[in-house]
């Protein structure tokens, strides 16, 4: 992988990671206001993010295991927090939409 490549595979997980957290957020934020239609379809948008996250991901881990070397960076380690933290919260996200949806039917 090149190191143009590389980069570009860094600012995808970044970015998507990113998006896909704001799109969580969303969907907690629709939940809360009883709009389910809207808390399901950004749980979609964030798992959209998700997946082109783990594209660029996936070509990483590719060409490392391919034998290229890759040079660990802070902005790539910063790219794979930014992952971690919008899977955790897409993951939670999930669960508090399921969780209002269940006190609203409990009225």
């Amino acid at each position: 992988m090149t190191e143009n490549n590389n980069m570009e595979a860094i600012m995808g997980l970044i970015i998507n990671g990113g998006n896909a957290k704001s799109f969580a957020f969303e969907a907690i934020r629709a939940a809360k206001s009883g709009d389910f239609i809207q808390a399901n379809a950004k749980l979609a948008e964030a798992d959209q993010a998700l997946h082109a996250a783990h594209n660029s991901q996936t070509a990483m881990l590719t060409s490392e295991a391919q034998g290229e070397t890759q040079t660990i960076t802070l902005l790539t380690v910063h790219s794979q927090d930014h992952l971690m933290n919008a899977i955790t919260f897409r993951d939670l996200a999930g669960e508090m939409v399921e969780l209002y949806q269940r006190l609203k039917d409990q009225k």
